[in-house]
């Protein structure tokens, strides 16, 4: 169900972790009414070895069963591993015609083992509650973007394109240590370089046009929140060369609705949309120039900029392809965004009281 990939403690060694179902236990705890006990509907099969399949194949010495990877849903790497470089784990991976490439790929605050031994209040298998919060997260907070191997891979193979993927790390719980997803891994070639946080990550999102939901706080005149809530969106950008400098025009629309008041202005009066309307457009706006700020300082083109000039100025790209790293950081960027609210929700004049 899910796999971990850490540096070993012998140079040059990797640390595999394979995570899967105790199908023993599950079907005894169903026998039982659901009572399972405390024995846990998983087991964690940890190897060390010099490649990912020669490790694989080891674990046989330890389980009764060989590994099947068709129900793999996640792949993680510990930050080690990711800050050296990742390619050379991922051949196994995208060789065997075993293996899934819609696996979500995710780099580890610490330890990819770490995150595989935390247990779900919610979920039995660790690894299923990973997957379920990447999908659950990018289809209603969108503050981080989820990759799967193939999507990994194709980013991985432009040279000018950065790779990204979601960060899971340890915190805690009221009851004890939690995974939870924290923010994108940037890459630089294969190698891990930095991070983007969930207001640079969700930037990343409107300007690639991957931004499905999501909460925009902003202020009325008085100086009151409202919580509006994302419910369509579309970006697009599209690049010129104008005096042999590079001009990125990003285009952003955006739809929502009233999700909560905290003041008592009457919110149905047009004057009132019209002002959140463009509160939304700047928040859009600052989000947006805080992943491209960011991008800059990591030196990592995480939105594909370049691969779309090279897709629209074929020959012009001939010539500036290997000096893109530069080009890249005095890029002029215009952004225009058309954001609207449509739905005020239930009501349409608030209980608070002035």
């Amino acid at each position: 169900m899910g796999m971990g990939i850490d540096k070993g403690d012998a140079p040059g060694t990797i640390q595999f972790t394979a995570q899967v179902i105790n199908v023993g236990e599950i079907q005894t705890a169903g026998n039982n009414g659901g009572g399972g006990g405390q024995v846990k509907s998983y087991v964690n099969f940890e190897d060390t070895g010099n490649t990912v399949f020669s490790t694989i194949r080891d674990i046989t010495n330890q389980s009764s069963r060989k590994l099947y990877f068709a129900h793999n849903q996640v792949l993680i790497f510990g930050r080690s591993v990711a800050e050296e470089g990742v390619s050379k784990y991922l051949d196994f991976f995208l060789r065997d015609p075993e293996t899934r490439l819609n696996v979500y790929i995710l780099v580890a605050q610490d330890s990819a083992e770490d995150v595989l031994n935390v247990k779900s209040n919610i979920e039995n298998i660790p690894a299923q509650n990973i997957k379920y919060m990447i999908e659950e997260e990018s289809a209603f907070a969108s503050q981080t973007i989820a990759v799967q191997l193939y999507d990994f891979k194709n980013s991985l193979l432009v040279k000018t394109k950065a790779a990204v993927a979601p960060i899971v790390e340890i915190s805690q719980g009221s009851d004890g240590e939690i995974s939870k997803i924290s923010g994108t891994a940037v890459f630089k070639g294969d190698k891990l370089v930095g991070s983007l946080n969930k207001a640079e990550g969700r930037g990343l999102l409107w300007v690639l046009g991957k931004a499905k939901s999501g909460i925009i706080e902003a202020r009325t005149p008085q100086g009151n929140l409202v919580c509006m809530e994302t419910v369509r969106a579309e970006g697009k950008f599209s690049p010129e060369i104008i005096d042999g400098k590079v001009k990125i025009t990003i285009t952003i629309r955006e739809e929502g609705n009233i999700g909560e008041q905290e003041g008592s202005e009457d919110l149905s009066d047009l004057s009132e949309i019209a002002y959140l309307e463009q509160q939304k457009q700047e928040v859009i706006k600052s989000e947006v120039m805080a992943a491209i700020q960011k991008a800059q300082e990591l030196d990592a083109d995480i939105f594909g900029f370049g691969e779309s000039v090279h897709q629209k100025y074929p020959k012009e790209w001939t010539s500036m392809e290997s000096q893109w790293d530069e080009l890249f950081q005095e890029i002029k960027v215009e952004i225009h965004v058309d954001a609207k609210l449509r739905l005020l929700g239930r009501i349409n004049t608030t209980v608070v009281s002035e």
